[in-house]
């Protein structure tokens, strides 16, 4: 294990250039993109000086732990009429029921490019977010998630666009209609707020940025990334992310993926260079300030594990920390090779009730790190079972949410029981026992009533139970094959409620809607299998 302080000079391989990004914080003057075409391959190819560095998108660098996952798939809006057809509006959402104006309608996105001068906590900084895309259809407006912030600019190839704003809804209307398969850049620039959260009334609580001492944390689930960043904001809809942070001397930034490059600049602040590596739904995205050290280690197979702590912290929570190979290697024996090319642990100086999955970077308040043993590897085993089956295996629409909540909470129990806590079986068994009022008050696992009910407890250890009963009714060795084969087929893409049904009924070699429909949409809850006692 090492330990070094990042806002030392160090040196690192890989990533060491970014064009198309003039007029970010801190790089005004580069030349500008002349083309649609141009704007998406200087985006993600071409090199440019930054902060006196020079940094290039794309290349692995030497030494980097290979990851397993298929390159991950970006979920697409069908493209609307022939190619020839007259230019329309994208729509305001993809229509998923529950929050129909999450995402947006009439292209996808290839890649984000996040920029933030940050300057203090709970200050107002400048920034900007350059999005790569391609429409699905012949565009002559489209719709970016983005709520609060004050607005300055928007452009569209490098030529301003009319917006107007209409709720949590950005309307850019570009000078010129976009053409179906036309790849494009859209680029926002506006006056962040550190200070702008919003608040559920379930586990969540509240989201969006979250201040710390000295900085920030990310908390964008379930859709609160657009009170960050424009965004294409449902779980569903993926793409890579590219961030460049450039905070004061003294003070650190760390985000998903990895560190590029970390270049000071003539005026004393530095520039940090993050890329996700793998497209990321924005709920998951994280991008963290404050004065980190970084703790690195080594996974399985030569994982890199780096985990980013503030500095009065890192003794505190070293113990259970230092935790995470061994988990590793517990969930790999169940779910096969871990899906993203590195991990780590970001310590949140701060009173969140929940931790949060973001991809390859779990974010956990120091106080589930300070207490005790079983309750801080539950929370740990659960966040980074979500790299499997949240992350990984994205989940189609927000009521498909019982396969990522369900998942880690099995896992984190069956972890726990043979580390100390409770029986799978006896919390089961309270499950079982608070079901059906769960059923009633907040709708069935894959069914719940109404968006205010996403992160209730029947999404938790009441999906939990549903995975129980299945293995209980195919047995431990089909139930694993079943995982395996769910983990393996859907990595890297995004997977729904009837897929997992089919796939658990071919691995099982029996038709098994007939016993999961009841569990996952019926009014009551049905018996379990061994257990007529229940």
């Amino acid at each position: 294990m090492e330990i070094h302080d990042p806002r030392q000079p160090s040196q690192f391989h890989g990533l060491r250039g970014l064009r198309g990004l003039r007029g970010l914080p801190g790089l005004r003057g580069l030349p500008r993109p002349r083309t649609r075409r141009t704007a998406l391959l200087l985006t993600l190819t071409s090199v440019v000086g930054i902060g006196g560095a020079v940094v290039v998108v794309g290349a692995l660098p030497h030494g980097d732990h290979p990851s397993p996952a298929r390159p991950g798939t970006l979920a697409t809006t069908a493209p609307a009429g022939s190619p020839g057809a007259a230019p329309s509006p994208g729509a305001p959402g993809i229509g998923d029921p529950l929050l129909p104006l999450d995402g947006n309608g009439g292209y996808t996105v290839s890649r984000y490019t996040l920029a933030f001068d940050w300057r203090a906590p709970r200050t107002r900084f400048d920034a900007s977010t350059t999005i790569s895309a391609s429409a699905t259809q012949a565009l002559s407006r489209f719709d970016l998630d983005f709520a609060g912030n004050t607005l300055h600019s928007v452009t569209v190839d490098d030529v301003p666009a009319t917006t107007t704003r209409d709720g949590d809804e950005l309307v850019v209307t570009p000078a010129k209609p976009i053409p179906q398969g036309g790849a494009f850049t859209v680029r926002v620039t506006y006056t962040a707020d550190p200070t702008q959260r919003r608040h559920r009334g379930d586990a969540i609580g509240d989201y969006g940025w979250v201040p710390t001492p000295d900085g920030t944390v990310l908390y964008p689930q379930p859709d609160g990334a657009k009170m960050i960043f424009p965004a294409n904001d449902h779980p569903s809809l993926r793409a890579p992310v590219t961030f460049l942070i450039t905070t004061p001397p003294g003070v650190s930034a760390v985000a998903n993926g990895r560190l590029v490059e970390r270049a000071p600049r003539p005026d004393g602040r530095v520039l940090w260079t993050y890329d996700s590596e793998q497209p990321v739904a924005a709920q998951l995205v994280q991008m963290a300030i404050g004065k980190f050290m970084f703790v690195e280690s080594t996974g399985p197979h030569g994982l890199p594990v780096r985990d980013a702590v503030p500095g009065d912290l890192v003794n505190g929570t070293k113990a259970y920390r230092s935790l995470t190979p061994e988990h590793l290697a517990w969930l790999e024996q169940r779910l096969g090779p871990y899906p993203f090319r590195r991990y780590g642990v970001l310590v949140g100086d701060t009173d969140l009730p929940v931790a949060l999955e973001s991809q390859s970077l779990s974010l956990v308040p120091k106080g589930d790190l300070q207490g005790d043993r079983v309750d801080a590897e539950r929370d740990l085993v659960h966040e980074l079972t979500h790299q499997w089956t949240g992350d990984s295996v994205a989940i189609r629409r927000w009521s498909d949410l019982w396969l990522s909540e369900g998942h880690a909470r099995f896992y984190e129990r069956l972890y726990s029981e043979a580390h100390g806590g409770d029986s799978i079986e006896s919390a089961m068994r309270a499950a079982y026992e608070q079901h059906d009022q769960w059923r009633h008050d907040e709708g069935a696992p894959a069914e719940p009533r109404t968006e205010a009910a996403l992160f209730k407890q029947v999404r938790y250890d009441g999906s939990a139970l549903v995975l129980y009963a299945l293995r209980e009714k195919v047995g431990e060795g089909t139930f694993e094959k079943i995982e395996r084969s769910w983990v393996t087929k859907y990595q890297g893409r995004v997977a729904g409620t009837q897929d997992f049904v089919a796939l658990a009924s071919e691995a099982a070699g029996e038709d098994l809607k007939p016993f999961l429909t009841p569990w996952l949409y019926g009014d009551r809850t049905p018996p379990m299998p061994g257990h007529p006692d229940w």
